[in-house]
């Protein structure tokens, strides 16, 4: 039973399922749909579908989050970056409109779930930690800005083709001669509204008197009376006919049952992206999950979440939809709204399956400048104009790998950014652990402790050399810290031991291994004795299963310091 509540976390919390949680997950639910009904029209026209496509993909992946997911607050369906990356792997094997197009769409989501689905029963949850935060924030912040280009052509009611900066800014340009005026009245006015209501709206309702959750969702449903007042514009002014782009008819009926096509040709072309939509929607989702969890002393499973989110995506492969992930907006609302269990999710998906029956006829009229005005202020959001600096102040390295991202996304596309900054952070990291921090240590007078020769005042013998290496030994730092033995060894003849103070190793692979020999054979040529000294726990079990500690012509001490005074007294 334990290890099948372990796969079916439901089996945990819904036992101890309260009243008062229902209550709290009622309300949570309510705020979340009013805010996903637009998001998830909107998010549905970046990935290059028809409106509806969003609202089935928030219905049956929620369902499927809510069962096998570990968090409670985690709101899974269509988000802007994961669209945006939808739209430029099938736009490569697909032209847009077509049945093969949403065919696709399936297929990269079916793609995207069993990748997670295996990557989590294989306990591969570690793969979060491949992609720093600043990458990602690099990342999220140029795809922000290219969703957000996108979105002119139908928020002006010009034509909007390109798809890297440099053709998103020249084809900006060559529209404005193009502008609709009355779609562009109505887009900039949405825009205007959604701003004023997001950053004023709820401290004027606050300063009324109005209780927080009702302030909560008075906010949150900005979006929807934009819909209301600019569809009823359109309708009363018949603004159709003369040229204001709207969404149209929208089918009025539950998610269908689909199934992607399995094709081998087009698996082959989308496996890549789908690999990567994969990893950046996990990345994300562990993210705000965890930040959610640690304020409520949650615990969050990272291979389970991968279950979770890859069952969504499953679900979403045979309901009509496309990748689906978790929402930082959408999660950080449903959290501050009260959500106590994934239940929440589960009464989103109703509110949402209730809306794609029955409310889909009133949508009809809807100007999607209204829409593309949704897109832009929910993803400037996510813009992070200062990673930059941040970055530059404090790493170059970080400040390189962001730049990169940043840079490569903008001009070269979402999946060459995302691979760019992912090659650049773990080459950085290489780099660096290549080159590891050593340093020449001495005894701080009248303690044990021991410290770098450089930054403080120590005791240090000139027969005695000990150096400390800041990092664990493996392939490629090895040959790094045998020349930097060696030469330091050169510069000082008189030196008769060499202690290696291994505090901060934590793993010695096979090739710092015959390193390590290499240099004590070196050094019992030059009539020096090699110890080692703070070796821990596991590294020093793998080394007894050697020959090493017996060819070793010092010892090995417990601490730096029982070194010190053997060297003294012997």
């Amino acid at each position: 039973m334990r290890s099948l509540q372990r796969y079916v976390p439901i089996l945990q919390w819904g036992k101890d399922y309260s009243r008062s949680a229902f209550s709290s997950d009622l309300l949570a639910a309510l705020i979340v749909t009013i805010m996903l009904i637009p998001q998830s029209l909107a998010y549905a026209l970046i990935a290059g579908l028809p409106p509806e496509a969003g609202l089935y993909a928030s219905i049956v992946p929620i369902v499927l989050y809510a069962l096998l997911g570990t968090s409670r607050a985690l709101a899974v369906g269509p988000v802007a970056v994961v669209s945006l990356m939808t739209a430029a792997a099938i736009g490569k094997v697909a032209e847009q409109g077509t049945a093969d197009y949403a065919s696709a769409a399936l297929m990269l989501a079916f793609l995207s779930g069993a990748i997670l689905v295996g990557l989590g029963l294989l306990r591969f949850g570690f793969i979060a930690n491949f992609l720093s935060h600043p990458v990602i924030s690099g990342f999220i912040t140029a795809s922000a800005l290219l969703i957000a280009l996108g979105q002119l052509g139908p928020l002006m009611g010009s034509s909007s083709k390109g798809h890297g900066l440099v053709e998103m800014l020249e084809d900006v340009v060559i529209s404005i001669a193009g502008v609709h005026w009355q779609t562009a009245a109505l887009g900039l006015s949405t825009v205007a509204f959604l701003y004023w209501t997001r950053w004023s709206l709820g401290p004027l309702l606050t300063e009324a008197g109005l209780a927080k959750p009702l302030v909560n969702i008075l906010a949150k449903s900005a979006p929807v009376v934009a819909i209301a007042a600019t569809t009823l514009a359109v309708w009363t002014f018949d603004l159709a006919p003369k040229g204001v782009a709207i969404v149209g008819e929208v089918p009025q009926s539950l998610p269908p049952f689909t199934t992607p096509i399995l094709s081998l040709d087009l698996a082959k072309a989308l496996i890549l992206p789908a690999l990567l939509i994969s990893i950046i929607g996990f990345v994300e989702s562990i993210s705000v999950a965890q930040t959610l969890a640690a304020k409520k002393r949650q615990n969050i499973d990272p291979n389970q979440e991968l279950i979770g989110l890859g069952a969504a995506n499953l679900g979403a492969a045979f309901s009509g939809g496309f990748p689906v992930t978790g929402g930082f907006s959408r999660s950080v609302v449903n959290f501050d709204a009260g959500a106590e269990t994934p239940a929440a999710g589960i009464y989103t998906a109703v509110g949402l399956a209730i809306a794609a029956l029955f409310l889909t006829p009133l949508i009809y009229f809807l100007p999607k400048a209204t829409l593309a005005a949704t897109i832009i202020v929910a993803v400037l959001s996510l813009v992070d104009a200062s990673i930059l600096k941040k970055t530059w102040q404090y790493s170059r390295a970080d400040f390189l790998a962001v730049a990169a991202t940043i840079t490569a996304t903008l001009l070269l596309g979402v999946e060459v950014g995302v691979a760019v900054g992912m090659i650049v952070s773990l080459s950085l990291h290489i780099y660096h652990t290549s080159k590891p921090h050593i340093a020449e240590v001495g005894c701080v007078p009248g303690t044990e402790h021991f410290r770098n020769v450089l930054r403080h005042k120590v005791e240090t013998s000139p027969t005695l050399l000990t150096l400390r290496i800041d990092q664990s030994m493996y392939f490629a730092n090895t040959k790094f810290l045998e020349d930097h033995l060696m030469e330091r060894v050169a510069r000082s003849p008189e030196i008769t031991d060499v202690v290696l103070m291994c505090s901060a190793v934590n793993e010695i692979d096979f090739s710092a291994l015959e390193s390590l020999s290499v240099i004590n054979s070196r050094l019992v040529d030059a009539n020096i004795r090699f110890h080692l000294s703070e070796v821990k726990g596991p590294v020093m079990d793998r080394l007894s299963t050697t020959g090493f500690l017996r060819e070793l012509s010092g010892e090995v001490f417990l601490s730096q310091h029982q070194a010190w005074r053997w060297f003294h007294n012997s």
